[in-house]
């Protein structure tokens, strides 16, 4: 089997919708790397007998990326909660009306949100490209 043949068996392994479900659910990250593993033994011992030491050096940099990516969507998480507190401070100041409140916190969180979405949307399409064409 060609490298390009194992790549595109685990990545059909490791659906991305699949593996958000199993989190949802409470399912511990360790339990879901170890159930990947061993339901794909055989093609995880195939691609490390097939690596060059070239590709071991792209596969340390997807993983320097894959943390950065990491550490940038922690960073961005807990600006919007920073920033979300200091909003929740300055609209409890204020004397509003109740529907104006409840609009404003409505508001708030689709606005963020949104942006958590985009966010990690382009970060994980720039790593499904960063891999694709790593391993092309």
């Amino acid at each position: 089997m060609k490298v390009h043949q194992i790549l595109n068996s685990l990545e059909k392994s490791w659906e991305r919708d699949d593996i958000l479900l199993k989190i949802k659910n409470g399912l511990d990250t360790d339990k879901i790397i170890n159930e990947f593993l061993s339901n794909n033994q055989v093609q995880i011992k195939e691609l490390n007998t097939l690596l060059r030491p070239e590709d071991i050096d792209l596969l340390n940099q997807v993983e320097k990326l894959s943390t950065c990516e990491s550490k940038l969507i922690n960073k961005i998480k807990n600006l919007n909660c920073l920033e979300n507190n200091e909003n929740h401070h300055i609209i409890s100041q204020k004397i509003l009306p109740t529907n104006r409140v409840s609009f404003n916190r409505i508001s708030s969180f689709m606005i963020n949100w949104s942006n958590k979405v985009v966010v990690i949307a382009l970060l994980t399409i720039s790593a499904i490209a960063l891999s694709k064409q790593a391993w092309a």
